[in-house]
């Protein structure tokens, strides 16, 4: 998993924890996909200052992903049900099929 995929999940998750600042400028940098500089330039301060704290954001948020491993899990179930759909897909059409698949899919909804 790449690194942006592995922060923007971890933010996903664990967003609410890091204070509005921090959670903010993350979500401009990973999700929105800004520049240091972009970043920097509305709020009048150094693009150093805004790569230490996405640095110290980052550090946050593989803590908590260390100490609860919710991020870890969830992107493990989500593995199980790809592969549950692709078996689904390989039984073809039957009514067991078809019952798996709306499974899956509430499962996947869920996630």
């Amino acid at each position: 998993m790449s690194k942006e995929l592995k922060f923007v999940l971890l933010l996903d998750c664990y967003g609410d924890l890091l204070t509005d600042k921090q959670r903010e400028t993350m979500e401009l940098y990973y999700c929105e996909d800004l520049s240091l500089a972009e970043i920097s330039e509305p709020r009048g301060i150094t693009r150093q200052a805004v790569r230490d704290g996405i640095k110290r954001s980052e550090q946050t948020l593989l803590d908590i992903e260390n100490k609860l491993g919710f991020a870890s899990r969830l992107s493990k179930m989500r593995e199980c049900f790809e592969q549950l759909k692709e078996i689904s897909d390989e039984i073809g059409s039957s009514e067991i099929s078809d019952k798996l698949d709306k499974c899956i899919e509430k499962g996947l909804s869920l996630l």
